[in-house]
Order: C-alpha cells, then structure tokens, then sequence
C-alpha cells in the first residue's frame, strides 16, 4: 500500500483573512513572499470564515468538526471536554504520526479550563451588561528593534516544528505537523525588519459606523481601548499589525524551506489558516469577538498533491470543513455527524459547486448576549437575541458601515429563517446563558468563602476577598454593580 501523503497545518492566531499580498491587500504586497508562492502552487480560498471569532471556541469547533451550540465551546474557558472526538483520533488510527500528545506545536487551546479568570467570569456575567469595562490593560503600540517575547516564543515552535520535520523525513509512516503561532494576535507590536516591508502609504483610516449597534457599543466599552482615535495613531496600530503578519509569514517561510529541503514538499499538503481575525481599528475596534470581516475572516491557503495550482476559488468556507478535509487529504472516511464538509472535491477541480455559505456564533467574553451569523451570497446576517440584527450587502458596503436590516426586511427575514434551520438560535442562548449563570454562582460562593486561597482555584493574582476579585476583572467594580449581578441572576433563573 502506497504511503498516505503528509499534512501541514500551519494555523495562526488572528491573521485577517483579507491581509495578504495574494489576496490584493494594497499594504501586504510585497509582505508576504511566502504564503503568496504557496498560493500559487496551490489554491487560495477567498472567502474562508471563523466558525466562532475567539480563540478556544473556533479551535473547539476546528478540533471537533462540530459548531458551539454543539460541543457547547461557549468562551475561552469553555472547549471540548476529555473523550470529545476530534480528527487526530481519526488520523491517528489511520497510522499518522502527531509531534505532541495534544497534536503539535506552540498554541492548541480546544479544551477547557484554560486562560485567566479575566475571561471566563467576563463572559459569564456579560449579560448583566455591567457598565464597566474589562481590565484589559494593552500595552501602547511600540516598533521595537529586537524580537519581542511573544516572537521569540513562535520562532522556538517552528524550530521545534523543522526538527520535527527532519525526524520524519525518512520514516515511512505518514506525519500530520500541527503548528501554531501566536502572532499576530496583540498586543500592537513588531519590529522595524517587519514594518520596512510594508507600502505605509497605502495604510487608510477605517470609516465610522453609520449607526451604532448596542451590542457593539457594549462590546467597545467592555474592550477598553485606552489609547484614542486620532489618525496618526490609528495608523501606527494598524501598520504594526500588518508587520505583525509579514513577521508570520517569515515563519510559514522557515517551514516551506525545510520541507523542500528535505525533499518532503512533493508528496506533503500544506494548509495556512488562522483561528480568527482581528478587527485592527475597524469600527473602532480592536481585538475580535464579533463578525465583521475583518474579526470573522481567516486566510485559506492548501497546497500539495493532486490540488490544481493557481486557483483562486471564491465559493464561501469555513474552518469547520478542516475535519473533514484533512481526513480526505488522508484517504480516510469522515465519520457520522460533523457539521463541515470536505473542501478536496473544490481544491483537485473536480467541481465548481459547495455548500457556500458560512455560519458562525460568538457566545464569549465582551458581549451581553450572543450573536449568530449567516454569510451567504454577497449578504451577511447578524441575529442577537434580545436586540435587533444587523445585515450588510458586502458588495455594496464591503467595510460594513450601513446596516440595511430595517430597509430590507424581507432579505432579512429569508436569512433568519435559514439560520434558525442551521440552528434554533434562541435556544442555544438560553442554553448559554444557563450556563453563565450556574458558572458564576458556583464561582462566586467558592470566592466569597475562601477568597484568599483563590490562586488554588485558577485565579490570576492574590485576593482577600471576592469584591477585590471582581474590583481585578472589573476596575471600579461596586456594590452597585453587585446589586446589578443580583438582579441579572434573578431575572433570567
């Protein structure tokens, strides 16, 4: 039986699906050498989506093949649960070779009780929408001349990654390399090797909202950016994100060169994708968590053996199709009830037709309810139980500044009505928000009657009590603001 090909899946963390060179991006031209060759061997998918635009829940989803109304990947503390099923049992079973007990290397983050308490108890009490912001202190932008800490960490993981690559060039078992970055997540800063990349001239300001949602007025304040507005600024930010992802692409570039050294690149899929995006000043934002394009959209690239190269196909994905896909990359049947599909058939050119719409939800930290999204066609559909959608004509408005939902309410109501077929999303967020509740409570009594041993339950810092706890997560948190938790859990048990 001949070999099973080899996979790469080099995932990032809150890459913009839109800032790449082979994509168009005015600024990224001649920023990312890498992934554009890697595209032109292979296929560039331009309209690839998050399933959930937070970092654990999209991995869960990824991991599992299966949305967060289904594995319940609520928030950052919140993934998959010990025995879910994910594709590496599948893979592995098929006798592919993973680099770590977890799958890879560098950043995994699909299973629960992981990241500070910051961000699971912000997630759970955001329905009380508490007028308070989350303590989320980011550092200012800054251009540095050496590698930062966070870089520093992602080089060490692609040199774990070669390594590997160099261990597995004459076995005759198949490998699945997992390596994941952190970059270019935030905070705003690279170095000056980086940004000398980038046409600075074609930075632009982003254009403010034409009207402003209350769930995402909710979810600004509950960001709190620190740093201001003014022009030069937003600016500066939004050039050292871009360098942040031309740092990236030096990475995918360390990998693809060790794999045609060792003469593995012929007979080995690669896949660039990314958890999420990162909103980098758009609608005044920063961060992700919700679903304008520049939060929910990903980069998709596939390259290797038997994929047509220099496609560019513009049907609508989703990290949820990975599962399946790479089981197809591998020859192996997809088992009964994931939610994606495989994009192979898409990639060989074998036909023109998909699913072609994308869903995802956001159910996590900074919001005070959930949020569902269709993408189908050139509209977008936003459902937010409680409040009023929004939808976008991403042909006409593609930096989604007009919210068209009350001026076309029968495209919208269409569009509800294939998202509830997808999911019956008003349960699923009373499902979520039970969840927040019962989370909180049981925190909240653990803390108040121990609140100085807290760090033996997860919490990030010494608190003698549980009003320091909260004053820790929320600057200026008050007995007004308890009163307010008290009403919340008492309104909605």
């Amino acid at each position: 039986m001949p070999k099973r090909p080899n996979i790469v899946f080099f995932m990032t963390d809150s890459w913009d699906g839109r800032v790449l060179g082979c994509m168009g991006h005015p600024v990224m031209r001649n920023a990312t050498p890498n992934a554009d060759a890697l595209a032109a061997r292979g296929a560039l998918l331009r309209n690839a989506y998050t399933s959930h635009p937070i970092c654990c829940p999209a991995r869960a989803n990824m991991w599992s093949g299966t949305y967060t109304h289904r594995c319940e990947s609520w928030n950052n503390h919140k993934g998959l649960e010990p025995g879910t099923r994910i594709f590496k049992h599948d893979l592995e079973a098929a006798g592919y070779v993973f680099g770590s007990e977890l799958g890879g290397f560098g950043k995994h983050d699909y299973y629960s009780g992981k990241h500070t308490h910051m961000a699971r108890v912000s997630a759970w009490t955001g329905p009380a929408d508490l007028p308070v912001s989350v303590k989320y202190m980011p550092r200012p932008p800054q251009i540095v001349e050496e590698p930062d800490g966070r870089d520093r960490a992602d080089w060490r993981t692609v040199a774990k990654a070669v390594d590997f690559l160099e261990e597995r060039a004459e076995s005759e078992d198949p490998f699945f390399l997992y390596i994941s970055t952190g970059q270019p997540h935030p905070p705003f800063r690279t170095h000056r090797e980086y940004l000398d990349l980038l046409d600075l001239d074609a930075v632009t300001i982003p254009p403010e909202d034409e009207s402003d949602h209350p769930v995402m007025a909710f979810q600004r304040r509950n960001k709190d950016w620190t740093f201001g507005f003014e022009d030069d600024l937003v600016r500066e930010i939004r050039a050292i994100y871009y360098a942040k992802c031309a740092a990236t692409d030096a990475m995918l570039g360390r990998v693809l060169a060790a794999l045609a050294r060792l003469g593995l690149d012929e007979e080995t899929y690669v896949v660039l994708s990314s958890d999420h995006g990162e909103n980098n000043m758009e609608h005044r934002q920063w961060y992700k968590m919700n679903h304008y394009e520049s939060s929910a959209r990903v980069p998709l690239i596939v390259a290797g053996p038997g994929i047509v190269p220099g496609q560019q196909i513009d049907n609508i994905v989703s990290i949820i199709d990975f599962y399946p896909t790479f089981l197809d990359m591998a020859g192996v049947d997809s088992p009964a009830g994931l939610d994606g599909e495989s994009l192979m058939p898409l990639l060989r050119g074998n036909t023109t037709a998909s699913r072609d719409w994308a869903f995802a939800s956001s159910t996590g930290t900074t919001l005070n309810t959930t949020a569902w999204m269709l993408r189908k066609g050139e509209w977008k559909y936003i459902a937010y139980p409680g409040y009023e959608p929004q939808l976008f004509n991403l042909d006409e408005d593609p930096e989604e500044i007009r919210n068209v939902a009350s001026e076309c309410p029968e495209v919208a109501a269409g569009l509800d009505a294939e998202l509830c077929r997808i999911v019956d999303y008003q349960e699923a967020d009373a499902r979520c928000q039970a969840y927040n509740r019962t989370s909180f409570r049981a925190w909240r009594e653990i803390v108040r009657s121990d609140g100085v041993r807290m760090k033996e339950y997860g919490m990030d810092c010494e608190c003698a009590s549980y009003e320091q706890a909260m004053g820790n997560i929320y600057p200026g948190f008050n007995e007004d603001h308890d009163r307010m938790l008290d009403e919340w859990l008492e309104r909605d048990a």
